[in-house]
């Protein structure tokens, strides 16, 4: 009695993956709770959603770190890891995204419109905003393959229709559009890819199909692989699937913008991790070798991220299609860790400079966008053009401060976070004798230095112009204090970098359960060692 007991508490699966889904359960519950008080006629409740996102989020935070282990998973210690990087993230995302849902239409109520429920999006808009922060937080304990295209597409889904209902203008609708099409296509590519997957190794889960692929990669797995690569890509707005980012970050609301550069591109890496984890870095002649078709595909998709993205950035004069061709070149930049692979040490470990990386991008990018996100011509004009940024220190110190901070971040310059984030990343590409893709990084990184610099300069060093001068700060708060507390972290973070960078290597380390199954294919390929028969026996134990 006892046993079944603790077998049914403890030992079953089900209860395993509830227990490791407590914060994303968390937010299902709170996107309930928003959706329901969204109908209210009363502001005071409607105005409670951001809060209930918030307080989840929070809560979802201190679930995760009292995650339970979990030794079946593939990579065990990305889960903890992950979803308190999401929840701390998903934090200031709330409170940049305030304002962004029903702004006129509130407005429109306040001044005497009789409220209709049907006409209010504010419920669905954070409903939505929770559900794929749920799906970006399943994408790190995903363990096999069905598991992995649910939570992408639970991450990503919900993005199409809040990019549509950010702003009220047809730009919004037309961006929407064209980030479901395309979104569609990526989805039915990396699902065809997990198709050949399973064809080719018999299994869905993850730590199956490494057990499968350590004796070897048949052709059709490796088309599989390389369709599923590429499928993702679309997630992480690498080449050759980036060609939605520009117009959709410019035509959704800038905090939109903002969740659009780190919630679908983190869900990207971390599915990414996953999947190279099941047949690379440990096959081969070389022990962190990949397979030589992903490993060209990756070297080539990094090169065409990264130059395509700061390139392309050099031509802009919109700063959202500045800061969306910059969310490519970082893509690109990441790929490189991706393409070192795990390495032999903590400066090494390409796969724990990618996560530490994405925490850095967070943060920085996060921060040049609630700048744009506070301010505004009028109510629902944002800023567009770099010229509005002219002189923002001096009318706005704070605002101004944020953006000079956050983008040179993004540039590298020390001491500030983002140069930890690239060294790191050069440091394990050179360890992994990437020497070529290194160049073009640090090339491309000199590119780069130009529209950053310029970012810096226009609010730091030019005077204000008459058509800056009519930028206002809207009244959302938040928002404020989100670009406040990114500008901080990439001066504060930099102390415990080395601790950081740390645990991003010990979350990207195999489960004990994949190592064995790794194992135990490597012994049931080994030939049986020949047996001496009696007579070389006993010639041998003869004296000579």
């Amino acid at each position: 009695m006892t046993d079944g007991f603790g077998l049914l508490l403890g030992a079953h699966p089900m209860i395993e993956k509830l227990q490791l889904s407590v914060p994303e359960i968390i937010l299902f519950v709170a996107a309930v709770i928003v959706m329901v008080i969204g109908l209210s006629p009363r502001v005071q409740l409607r105005q409670l959603c951001g809060w209930v996102a918030g307080i989840a989020l929070l809560a979802a935070a201190f679930a995760a770190l009292l995650s339970p282990d979990s030794p079946n998973a593939l990579l065990p210690d990305l889960i903890p890891f992950g979803k308190t990087l999401i929840a701390v993230i998903g934090v200031l995302l709330v409170m940049l995204v305030g304002g962004a849902a029903d702004r006129e239409y509130e407005a429109a109520v306040a001044r005497g419109r009789v409220f209709d429920g049907i006409r209010s999006t504010r419920g669905e808009f954070y409903a939505f905003f929770l559900f794929s922060m749920m799906g970006l937080m399943l994408c790190t304990s995903a363990d096999d393959l069905i598991w992995i295209f649910l939570a992408l597409e639970l991450t990503s889904l919900p993005t199409y229709v809040m990019v549509s209902i950010s702003t009220s203008r047809s730009k919004s609708q037309e961006a929407g559009v064209k980030y479901f099409f395309l979104g569609a296509f990526g989805a039915a590519m990396f699902l065809y890819g997990f198709a050949l997957l399973y064809g080719a190794t018999g299994s869905t889960l993850l730590v199956d199909i490494a057990a499968s692929f350590d004796s070897g990669i048949n052709p059709m797995g490796m088309l599989g692989l390389i369709m599923a690569l590429v499928g993702v890509s679309f997630k992480i707005a690498a080449v050759p699937m980036h060609f939605y980012t520009p117009d959709v970050y410019e035509g959704a609301a800038t905090s939109v913008s903002a969740f659009l550069a780190f919630v679908p591109k983190a869900a990207g890496f971390f599915v990414l991790i996953l999947l190279l984890a099941t047949v690379g870095w440990t096959h081969g002649a070389d022990e962190n070798a990949l397979p030589d078709a992903v490993r060209v595909t990756l070297w080539l998709m990094a090169a065409a991220t990264m130059t395509v993205g700061n390139v392309m950035a050099l031509l802009q004069t919109n700063v959202k299609r500045i800061l969306a061709y910059s969310s490519i070149a970082h893509s690109g930049y990441m790929l490189v860790g991706l393409l070192a692979g795990p390495g032999g040490g903590a400066a090494t470990n390409g796969l724990g400079a990618v996560l530490f990386y994405l925490m850095c991008y967070g943060f920085m990018n996060l921060g040049a966008f609630a700048v744009l996100a506070c301010l505004e011509r009028r109510p629902g004009m944002e800023v567009e053009d770099v010229d509005d940024l002219r002189g923002l220190c001096r009318r706005q110190p704070l605002l101004g401060g944020v953006m000079v901070l956050c983008s040179l971040s993004m540039l590298g310059l020390p001491p500030l976070l983002g140069l930890w984030g690239k060294l790191y990343l050069f440091t394990s590409a050179i360890s992994a004798g990437e020497i070529a893709i290194v160049v073009i990084m640090g090339i491309n990184s000199a590119i780069a230095a130009f529209y950053y610099l310029r970012l810096m300069a226009y609010p730091m060093l030019e005077d204000p112009t008459e058509r800056s001068a009519e930028l206002k700060v809207t009244p959302f708060a938040g928002r404020i204090i989100a670009g406040a507390i990114s500008a901080a972290s990439v001066v504060l973070l930099v102390i415990p970098a080395d601790a950081l960078l740390q645990r991003c290597n010990d979350a990207a380390q195999l489960g004990d359960v994949a190592r064995r199954a790794i194992a135990e294919a490597e012994r049931n390929e080994q030939p049986p060692a020949p047996v001496a028969s009696d007579d070389r026996v006993a010639d041998a134990d003869r004296p000579r």
